[in-house]
């Protein structure tokens, strides 16, 4: 009995703040975003990201070749993350600091061992988004702390990224929403509460626009627990653009998401898997996100809208569905029985429908083999 209260007790919960939520965006209205030469809306075509994070191995070559790969495989975007180990976690290779689980694809070494190896030095940035501007795509980055928003914002950035693991924390949120700038937010792991206070905070400290990408925070994630289902529960409690930030392997899940309304995706992105990388097991190769790109705009497209009927495309092929003809020569007079009549192709006969009606009629008149048959030609 206490567990069923317990769970009556988090639904109501729930519905409760679905109503005040659904209150707040009464004086709302959702609008298109546009970052650089793109828009996010529903109806524009999705929105790619592809982010390099790591994969760079720590070659500013490789990086460049990475933002040239994503720009050729037609993505709209670039995102870095911008942090050091030291703005990250301690130097400490034991405890909670070291990764010991036997199921994380960094297990084995400490979290400040890994954000050494994964960063992206700072210095690299300007040269990396002025490839990206002579490539024609949006370079943008995630920071992790304030000292990180400081910096992006000497290099004036577009738009800002909260990853999952730092979407409550609320000075950072502040602070990004204080630059004027669209967020996009990863979702993973916050509950419903937890993301309305943060879309509370970047709204009341000046963020113009929000895009909540639902994520899933393994690495990689299974399919299972996607859950795209939320998307349009996030767009409708929150009022705000929707997409995925997906770590899945494979196309399925982005492709999936964009019937559900996802109008940004993004992907990690890597010149080769096989070369390894921190994050390059779950990254895409540029063939894949050239696929991924053209996929999910026909995705999109597909999407068009409510409707029934032939479309103006379908009119020319009605002349092909079944209907009624005269199969053998008949005499004036003739009864109309099985042996004379089938519903065939083309169809500018008689419909299917009047079949057991015409049968045992006669014909006015000669009729030849393969006339359609009509209402005129009967009694």
């Amino acid at each position: 009995s206490g567990s069923r209260d317990s769970k009556l007790n988090k639904q109501t919960g729930l519905i409760g703040l679905t109503r005040v939520l659904k209150m707040r965006r009464d004086d709302m209205k959702m609008q298109s975003i546009k970052i650089g030469n793109s828009v996010i809306d529903p109806n524009s075509p999705p929105f790619i990201i592809a982010e390099m994070s790591g994969n760079h191995n720590h070659s500013l070559e490789r990086a460049m070749a990475i933002v040239e790969a994503a720009a050729k495989a037609g993505a709209q975007a670039l995102k870095l993350q911008t942090y050091t180990a030291e703005t990250m976690t301690l130097d400490i290779d034991e405890g909670e600091f070291f990764i010991d689980d036997p199921n994380n694809l960094w297990k084995g070494t400490s979290l400040y061992k890994l954000y050494q190896q994964a960063y992206t030095p700072w210095e690299w940035h300007q040269s990396i988004f002025n490839r990206c501007r002579e490539l024609g795509i949006i370079g943008f980055s995630t920071p992790f702390d304030s000292t990180a928003v400081d910096y992006l914002e000497s290099l004036n950035v577009p738009c800002y990224k909260i990853a999952a693991f730092e979407n409550t924390d609320l000075p950072l949120l502040k602070k990004v929403a204080a630059t004027g700038k669209p967020v996009f937010v990863s979702t993973g792991m916050a509950t419903v509460a937890e993301l309305d206070e943060t879309v509370r905070t970047l709204r009341e400290n000046g963020c113009p626009a929000i895009i909540l990408l639902k994520c899933t925070s393994t690495y990689p994630a299974s399919p299972q627990n996607c859950n795209l289902r939320t998307l349009p529960h996030l767009r409708e409690l929150f009022d705000c653009e929707v997409g995925i930030s997906d770590h899945t392997l494979g196309l399925g899940t982005a492709l999936a998401s964009v019937a559900l309304g996802a109008t940004v995706i993004e992907k990690h992105f890597t010149l080769s898997r096989v070369e390894g990388g921190v994050d390059a097991a779950f990254s895409m190769e540029p063939e894949e996100m050239a696929i991924l790109v053209k996929e999910s705009e026909r995705a999109w497209q597909s999407l068009g809208e409510i409707s029934y009927g032939a479309s103006d495309d379908e009119k020319t092929s009605l002349k092909h569905r079944r209907s009624l003809y005269i199969t053998q020569d008949l005499a004036a007079g003739a009864i109309l029985s099985p042996e004379n009549v089938r519903a065939i192709r083309p169809g500018l006969g008689l419909p299917p429908k009047y079949y057991e009606t015409v049968l045992g009629k006669r014909v006015n008149r000669n009729v030849k083999r393969g006339t359609p048959l009509s209402w005129e030609m009967i009694g």
